[in-house]
């Protein structure tokens, strides 16, 4: 499998990590694995971005993956910029046609790109999968996101399986194709605390929130909810960027991005997680992984009526809030649930990622695809 990865192979493991895993272990198949590069014209606020934490463990590749990292300049929504584009990525192009006349090959897309537009083109007998894990014209702005909604119209076209993360990007390219099919994310067991060291009763009555504070990050909800529970601590680890309104009130701690497996320590500790994004065109389309780290560590979660959290009102142990909520009452009823030691096996064994995509018709509609083509031949 040519797989276009929307994130570094060298970043913690996430959805795209586990699924080239799973593909493997189904198939036993090689993977060439191709680093992301800029899809947006570049913005002032990624010159003052720090460097993300390192993750050297994910960094070394298995024996059955190769990491390849393609040179480019970050001009692609310009029009006519794919001719230059072309130029440096021969060597990807040649390595990729390469392996491809192996074996018979899938080619998996994790982000829309000019490159995996040009893949697909030189390899228009190889199945080919389009894993939509974000609405991703909404993260850019201007002719960025043009750009970026036209090539996933023409990416849309041309493969043979659309798999989603959200029943709303589902519904959106769904509308173009009927080749849709839902595989909600999931979590990495392997990279969670064991259930045994588990601390379930007598907390500290924390209420914490791990991850990146961006554009989404509703601040005012987050500092609402710290007025309504002065005795109550609020933790919120990880990188920010999109500061806070203004002056915080003293049970807000920040502190900063750690690698994951501290991430997932951290989160441990909590009471309770929370969840807290504005509801936008950017959010409607998440699923949340941090969701469902929260609830196989035995978490309850506080959360808006974002994404498929909105969908979740009526699953045990999560309150969706708003403004008008009552916030006090909801992180009363909140702290006060306990988690058990078989429901937090029962919801880890139904959330794995291998569950999630052994649940899909891939494989099956990839090896009846294949043969199709042999017929064809």
């Amino acid at each position: 499998m040519i797989y276009l990865s929307p994130v570094p192979w060298a970043s913690f493991s996430q959805r795209s990590h586990h699924f080239v895993a799973w593909y493997h272990e189904q198939t036993q198949a090689q993977v060439l694995w191709i680093d992301p590069y800029p899809t947006r014209l570049p913005r002032h606020s990624d010159f003052r971005r720090s460097p993300t934490v390192p993750n050297q463990k994910e960094a070394v590749s298995p024996h059955w993956l190769k990491v390849v990292k393609p040179k480019v300049l970050p001009i692609e929504p310009i029009p006519g910029s794919g001719l230059l584009q072309t130029l440096l990525w021969r060597k990807v192009i040649k390595k990729a046609m390469t392996f491809a006349a192996e074996d018979s090959c899938m080619i998996c897309v994790g982000k829309p790109s000019a490159l995996a537009l040009q893949l697909l083109e030189c390899l228009p007998e190889s199945y080919a999968v389009y894993d939509a894990m974000d609405d991703f014209p909404a993260f850019y702005q201007g002719l960025s996101r043009r750009s970026m909604a036209a090539r996933e119209r023409l990416l849309v076209e041309r493969v043979s399986k659309i798999l989603v993360s959200s029943t709303a990007i589902g519904k959106t390219l769904g509308a173009l194709a009927d080749k849709v099919e839902l595989a909600l994310n999931a979590c990495d067991i392997q990279g969670l605390a064991p259930i045994e060291s588990l601390v379930l009763d007598s907390k500290q009555q924390l209420l914490g929130y791990v991850g990146t504070i961006g554009s989404w990050f509703d601040w005012d909800l987050t500092i609402a909810l710290a007025h309504a529970n002065p005795e109550n601590r609020i933790q919120l680890i990880g990188p920010i960027f999109t500061p806070p309104p203004g002056p915080l009130p003293g049970n807000i701690e920040l502190l900063p991005e750690c690698p994951h497996a501290e991430a997932i320590a951290a989160m441990a500790t909590f009471s309770v997680g929370l969840i807290p994004f504005k509801i936008s065109r950017l959010t409607d389309s998440v699923d949340p992984i941090k969701y469902y780290e929260y609830r196989s560590l035995g978490l309850p979660v506080i959360s808006t009526h974002f994404g498929e959290m909105a969908l979740r009102n009526k699953e045990t142990a999560v309150w969706l809030i708003d403004e008008n909520s009552d916030l006090r009452q909801t992180s009363l009823l909140a702290l006060d649930y306990r988690c058990d030691v078989s429901r937090i096996q029962a919801f880890r064994q139904e959330n794995l990622w291998a569950t999630r995509f052994s649940s899909t018709r891939l494989l099956a509609d990839a090896r009846a695809g294949s043969r199709l083509s042999q017929v064809a031949d």
